[in-house]
């Protein structure tokens, strides 16, 4: 059985969940379990990133969101996490080149990834460095580590193209999985994918039992 491992851009899940449920009532373990009977796989560990909102901002929404966090480490989720920041483009190329250059990538590996993750074309206001981190993982866990033969990556941003084009060339394979909004065409015609209904969220509420639970 193939081994797999799941990675969850919770930013982009988040926004687009919300259209349907509350997001945090539903079970991310439910999901990933689901995609992975489905197709056989053997699932290794769901990995969840998430920025972090500043206590300043507000400290209600900063406590309930360090809750939700540990609730899902709690669940045996491995939690990665970065703190929202305004940066300027210097500033970010200079946080991703760190974070390449402190992975221990082989010569061969590196030049693949910087010439991926290196390009600033795409910057936004709020850069999080949450997709950098998303994308390098996938590459290092499923190439570099060998420690999964699927990635299956939760989200629907086209910005992972390039790395699932990178990791579908060293032989392993990209699996993809978002709700109908916000999922690009780019990145299902990049890999195999898994629509997520509304009727399959329905069925993965944390306190589901059978029945049909109304909707938020």
């Amino acid at each position: 059985m193939k081994k797999a491992i799941v990675f969850v851009d919770a930013n982009n899940w988040y926004h687009n969940v919300k259209k349907f449920f509350k997001p945090s009532e539903i079970s991310i373990n439910k999901i990933a379990k689901l995609i992975c009977n489905n197709l056989k796989l053997s699932l290794q560990e769901i990995r969840w990133y998430a920025s972090i909102p500043d206590i300043a901002d507000g400290e209600k929404t900063y406590y309930d969101h360090m809750r939700f966090l540990s609730e899902l480490e709690k669940e045996g989720i491995k939690v990665i996490t970065r703190k929202l920041q305004r940066l300027s483009s210097k500033e970010i190329l200079k946080r991703k080149r760190e974070t390449i250059d402190s992975l221990d990538l082989c010569k061969n590996c590196k030049p693949l990834i910087e010439a991926s993750f290196l390009d600033l074309s795409d910057i936004i206001r709020k850069e999080k460095g949450i997709d950098v981190w998303i994308a390098i993982d996938m590459v290092k866990k499923s190439v570099v580590d060998k420690e999964c033969d699927v990635c299956i990556l939760i989200s629907g941003d086209t910005d992972f193209v390039p790395a699932v084009k990178l990791i579908k060339k060293a032989g392993k394979e990209v699996l993809s999985a978002f709700v109908p909004f916000g999922y690009s065409n780019e990145l299902r015609n990049s890999t195999n994918f898994f629509i997520i209904r509304k009727e399959t969220l329905t069925k993965c509420f944390k306190d589901y039992k059978g029945k049909k639970k109304k909707d938020i």
